[in-house]
């Protein structure tokens, strides 16, 4: 069983996974019917951690839990607190899980956590902006691989955005996992992007038609 896990401490901001998550747990929209790619909370203790929106999450797990054979994808949220030493073995764990070819996304200042590390330094990525992570990453050596982007994906396996790129994120962690037929993903994305009601009704149409293949 693979499985997402979703880094979780406190002021988080709750909303920034809030996409990703509900479509990678109820796997509503899979091409794949009936999957799903159940998502983990992990702590970087056992205790409870309180959202930047006032919500209480038990972590399921801590990060030491994480192995590569099990995770289909490590989720990093932004934060008020990620220069918090106790978050260091996240950073440590998404340096391990891309080494040998796992995938990280990171939103917001998680991404500051990813720059101060030197995970940054020679993997395409974006953020709020550069003067962003000059201004709050003393040890940061990226710049050359920043790229003034809504969100990068890597070409591999890291996913990089900034503090409005939520629903940026979901759309490339569903097309990076290939969850979604592609028609799907592309009707998906417009209708909440746009809220036009006509992408919800052709999102919906592409469903029928995988189940009509399934059928015949």
């Amino acid at each position: 069983m693979k499985y997402a896990y979703a880094y979780v401490l406190d002021t988080m901001a709750d909303w920034e996974l809030g996409f990703v998550i509900a479509e990678l747990n109820s796997g509503q929209y899979f091409k794949s019917r009936g999957s799903r790619i159940p998502v983990k909370m992990v702590g970087a203790s056992n205790r409870p951690i309180t959202t930047k929106g006032g919500m209480t999450i038990l972590p399921d797990l801590t990060v030491d839990e994480i192995t590569h054979e099990t995770s289909a994808i490590l989720l990093l949220p932004g934060a008020d607190n990620w220069n918090d030493p106790e978050h260091a073995p996240v950073v440590e764990k998404a340096k391990q899980l891309l080494d040998v070819g796992g995938n990280v996304a990171a939103i917001c200042g998680a991404t500051t956590a990813l720059a101060n590390s030197g995970l940054l330094d020679d993997r395409q990525h974006t953020s709020n902006s550069l003067e962003y992570l000059t201004l709050f990453c003393p040890t940061y050596k990226g710049a050359a691989c920043y790229k003034d982007e809504k969100i990068v994906a890597d070409g591999s396996n890291l996913i990089t955005t900034g503090a409005a790129g939520g629903l940026l994120l979901a759309r490339e962690v569903i097309a990076l996992l290939d969850l979604f037929k592609n028609e799907t993903l592309e009707a998906w994305y417009n209708y909440f992007n746009t809220g036009d009601c006509k992408y919800f009704y052709t999102m919906m149409e592409t469903l029928q038609e995988s189940n009509s293949s399934i059928r015949n």
